[in-house]
């Protein structure tokens, strides 16, 4: 097996994290679920594809992952890592950027009928969000989901079709102003399931007060981990556990958002993420709320 100087050099720089630490990374993970795993087949490059995600995530005793894709369903990648993968629920979604014809009821629609009926979450638009466009200074066809204040049409029948299947509303990278629209057109719709993605980075960057307010509109807060490894680590898990402090675990679920070629993998990577928010003044029971509890609400798992 080919191994990269760049996972050598990931699994060096984590090993001073998780020295004395290893049995509680283990024990946090065991049941945890991890709702943003990115991997292979993509179109860059990933540190592990999604049978390699699923089999890490369920030999740490993990209880299930969301692989996600910009640019593609992964609903088909969830039954296939299932099936090969046993142990495991392993659940899929859309992410509704220019690729799957942006906000596309018929590709939504189409997911719930996908083998096995894994796809679950609906991902307002990222990478082609006019908020990630514009916050990008790019100049390139972005997809919008309101206009002067109003969501557009197309996105209140895709938050029908949300509610109609029982799926999972997640706001992409809109504007955080954009994101509470969504989430209060879901409530008017009885939608039972939302998350606010990754609240607080960039481009969203909500405030703590839209972050209690999306949380009153039945919505969960999403905090990423991402590398733990970087030089702003620190000082982002800093932000996130202050944050989560004011809102309450009782709101927010943690992810990893990993899969990047450069950064840890995705289970080794969500594991530091739980140690270090631990050591940052949450118990053992709040890091299950928002690692076990929530997300199994949100994925509908009893």
């Amino acid at each position: 097996m080919r191994v990269s100087i760049g996972a050598i050099f990931i699994s060096l720089a984590l090993a001073p994290m998780l020295a004395g630490q290893a049995p509680d990374a283990a024990a946090a993970l065991k049941g945890a679920i991890d709702i943003h795993v990115h991997g292979a087949p993509d179109d860059r490059p990933r540190s592990v594809d999604v049978i390699q995600a699923a089999r890490e995530a369920r030999d740490r005793g993990m209880r299930a992952i969301v692989i996600k894709n910009h640019y593609e369903s992964t609903a088909g990648d969830a039954y296939l890592a299932r099936t090969l993968v046993p142990g495991i629920d392993v659940f899929g979604g859309i992410d509704l950027n220019l690729t799957v014809g942006g906000i596309n009821p018929a590709a939504v629609e189409h997911m719930t009928k996908v083998t096995g009926g894994w796809g679950r979450v609906v991902w307002f638009p990222t990478f082609d969000s006019e908020n990630q466009v514009r916050s990008s200074k790019e100049k390139r066809p972005f997809v919008s989901v309101a206009r002067n204040g109003m969501l557009l049409p197309a996105v209140v029948e895709v938050i029908t079709l949300i509610a109609k299947h029982n799926l999972v509303l997640a706001t992409g990278h809109s504007t955080a102003a954009e994101g509470l629209l969504l989430l209060r057109e879901g409530r008017r719709q009885g939608v039972q399931r939302m998350v606010v993605t990754h609240a607080m980075n960039a481009p969203i960057e909500m405030t703590v007060a839209q972050m209690k307010e999306a949380a009153t509109l039945g919505a969960f807060i999403e905090f990423v981990g991402s590398t733990p490894v970087g030089p702003d680590a620190a000082m982002r898990y800093d932000r996130f556990a202050a944050a989560i402090k004011q809102i309450g675990p009782q709101f927010c679920i943690l992810s990893s958002d990993l899969g990047q070629a450069t950064n840890p993998r995705p289970a080794e990577g969500f594991g530091a993420f739980l140690v270090a928010l631990q050591s940052r003044g949450f118990t053992a029971e709040d890091i299950e709320r928002m690692s076990r509890q929530n997300p199994a609400r949100l994925l509908g798992l009893n």
